[in-house]
């Protein structure tokens, strides 16, 4: 640097810059780092509580109704109809007249035998007389032995043809009687098969008409072998079981009650299934012969079950866990093992007691010791909030 030399007189004022202050530093040192990560908010979960309580053991199947009996109406005689005392599609009570077919050749034939048998009679009474008669002339000598052993033999083949004659007149009355057909059990016609007019034969290929009986019904299901096992171990077979049967159209939410009426004897080895049978009272003609229908048979009740949605449960390999939330909002892992299935929930027979906050949506955005926020109820929060349903098992239809 060059020194200057001052010109006399002149004073020349020498002065410092000011040094930056610190919290200006600080401020451009912030400003060249970079910001730091934004917090992330905690994942929200749905979650439900674990219910503890009854839970019965339904098998559920879809069956079609039949009716609780029914009769193809035969004549049992040969003639002409005369008369069709019924609409069909009518309903009939047992005993009411059906049909009417021309009786007089019926009736002719009636009064025919009678009049040969009263025949008969007169000659078998004139025959017991002579006998009577020829043994006490038998035993005085007065005839041989032979002619009373021929009158004896007369009056046994006079009884033999009056056996004969009585028979022939009851089997005329039965068909005279039969010449009107009665309905045999209660129940709705079905379409008519003859008309007044028509000749009918006796025990013909085509019934007259067909009856279903349709107050109670039968509703026929299946079920497959491994809930047939169930069946027998939890009743034995040996207890009426209470059933519920579900229109498949119509109302469909309506469930009508009944009883287990039937359980077939074999497995039917085509579908390793077992057909049985409810018997529904169907007092008010809900159910009709040939309708599909669901059917839930309830085998059991299992008293303070702990359950959880089934959506609840994570699996890993072979081993099962559900997430729950504890006080402090963490999650917590807790393994489980695993019952049966009650409709869209499960069974837990060890893990849980009752009462934790079961994560049943959003799982997979959580880990072990996780803080989280509870909203409450997942998508299907509704769906797995309800009671736990009456069905635990699905089989095929009916056989």
């Amino acid at each position: 640097m060059t020194d200057r030399t001052l010109r006399p007189g002149v004073v020349r004022v020498w002065t410092a810059r000011p040094a930056l202050s610190a919290s200006v530093v600080a401020l451009l040192f912030a400003a060249c780092a970079e910001p730091p990560p934004p917090t992330r908010p905690a994942p929200v979960v749905g979650t439900i509580a674990a219910e503890r309580g009854s839970v019965p053991y339904v098998v559920v199947a879809n069956g079609q109704v039949e009716p609780n009996r029914f009769v193809a109406v035969q004549p049992q005689v040969t003639g002409m109809l005369t008369r069709v005392a019924f609409a069909e599609g009518d309903d009939v009570r047992q005993g009411q007249v059906l049909f009417e077919i021309d009786a007089r050749p019926f009736r002719a034939e009636l009064e025919r035998t009678e009049g040969v048998l009263a025949r008969d009679e007169a000659q078998l009474s004139r025959a017991r007389t002579d006998s009577a008669r020829y043994e006490t002339l038998a035993r005085d000598g007065y005839v041989t032995r032979e002619q009373y052993d021929q009158i004896q033999a007369d009056v046994r083949a006079l009884s033999a043809t009056v056996a004969a004659d009585r028979a022939a007149v009851e089997r005329a009355q039965f068909d005279l009687s039969n010449a009107t057909v009665r309905a045999p059990i209660s129940g709705r016609t079905g379409q008519l098969a003859f008309r007044e007019g028509n000749v009918v034969r006796a025990l013909g290929d085509a019934p007259l008409v067909t009856i279903n009986e349709v107050r109670p019904v039968l509703v026929r299901f299946a079920v497959p072998e491994t809930d047939f096992a169930e069946l027998r171990a939890r009743t034995g077979l040996d207890k009426p079981l209470p059933a519920k049967v579900r229109p498949s159209v119509g109302d469909t939410a309506r469930r009508i009650e009944g009883v287990l009426a039937f359980v077939d004897n074999n497995i039917d080895q085509s579908t390793g299934a077992v057909t049985l049978k409810v018997r529904v009272p169907n007092a008010d003609g809900a159910l009709w012969p040939g309708q599909f229908v669901q059917v839930s048979l309830e085998l059991d009740v299992e008293v303070d079950a702990v359950t959880i949605p089934a959506q609840a449960v994570v699996q890993v390999a072979d081993a099962y866990f559900v997430f729950t939330v504890t006080d402090e909002g963490k999650a917590q892992r807790v393994p489980v093992k695993l019952g049966r299935q009650a409709g869209q929930r499960v069974l837990i027979t060890e893990g849980l007691t009752g009462g934790e906050q079961v994560i049943v949506d959003g799982q997979q955005r959580i880990a072990d010791g996780m803080t989280v926020q509870r909203r409450g109820g997942g998508p299907d929060a509704a769906a797995a909030t309800a009671k736990p349903a009456d069905t635990t098992r699905r089989t095929g239809g009916a056989s």
